[in-house]
């Protein structure tokens, strides 16, 4: 039985990376996904000065061999705080879409399982949620909480609870009614076992997709909120700190601008181009 599960469970895998392989577009996501996440970890190779130190004898130094992207206003090398920089934007969008998906799923699959009143509870306290705007709810958060990365991350993983939470209760809804969750209701097993051994298995693929949209989605949002000043605090490298300190010098400087921009872009387009991909593989309807 368990040799059945687990050769079940590797021609679903290869299946499944075999329809990503035919899609180029998610090929290329996840190429420069990977990209963007060796310059993080080899940042202390790649990079040939301190991201913090400050030489304003240098200050809006042009690109040139000694400062591959010039430098800013206080003479601190770009290229060094773009590849510093990668590691703070990265962990921001893993930790708050980490923060959304484990609080929604968990939400959403208690209100669909249990239904009645605590269905009612938890699904109009998202619709409350959800009635504000993405960026005015998590400034307000942000704000409440204090600036800071760690409390960014807090604030944008709360905001997307709600959509990961009724994603999940409508695929808990779809799930609950099959053969083999009646048949472990018929078997006495306790509510925490269903949900977890026999729901939780069945909608992690549509939950799964949805994060890998979501971190593009994050990344704009926490780039967002460090442009306002409520993210990353100076001197901390981070991308859209970078674009809130360079858009006072844009026209004398305008690679201080340029290429924290240009690694937003690049970061968010690999992530939607990996998802989209990562949807059209687990769609069982192509399968």
């Amino acid at each position: 039985m368990i040799a059945q599960e687990s050769l079940g469970s590797r021609s679903f895998a290869q299946d499944t990376w075999r329809r990503l392989r035919r899609t180029p577009g998610a090929l290329i996501g996840a190429a420069i996904i990977g990209l963007i996440v060796l310059a993080a970890v080899f940042a202390p190779l790649l990079a040939h000065a301190d991201p913090l130190a400050q030489d304003l004898a240098r200050g809006t130094t042009p690109p040139s061999p000694l400062h591959w992207m010039g430098t800013d206003k206080n003479g601190r090398d770009v290229l060094a705080r773009i590849l510093y920089g990668a590691r703070v934007s990265i962990r921001i969008g893993f930790v708050a879409v980490g923060v959304a998906i484990t609080a929604g799923t968990a939400i959403g699959l208690v209100s669909g399982y249990l239904r009645g009143r605590v269905e009612s509870a938890l699904m109009g306290a998202m619709d409350i949620m959800l009635a504000f705007p993405s960026i005015i709810l998590a400034i307000g958060i942000t704000t409440i909480l204090g600036p800071s990365i760690n409390n960014l991350m807090i604030a944008v993983g709360i905001v997307y609870i709600p959509q990961y939470a009724r994603l999940a209760r409508s695929s808990v809804l779809a799930v609950a009614e099959l053969e083999f969750v009646e048949a472990a209701r018929a078997l006495g097993s306790p509510v925490i076992s269903i949900m977890l051994r026999h729901i939780l298995p069945n909608i992690l693929a549509p939950l799964l997709v949805q994060a890998t949209l979501g971190i593009a989605t994050a990344e704009l949002e926490a780039a967002g909120l460090s442009y306002l000043g409520l993210g990353a605090r100076p001197p901390a490298p981070e991308w859209g700190a970078m674009l809130n300190d360079a858009r006072d010098y844009w026209i004398t400087a305008p690679w201080a601008l340029i290429f924290p921009g240009v690694s937003i872009t690049a970061l968010v387009l690999g992530f939607n181009l990996l998802g989209d991909g990562l949807r059209d593989a687990l769609d069982p309807a192509g399968r």
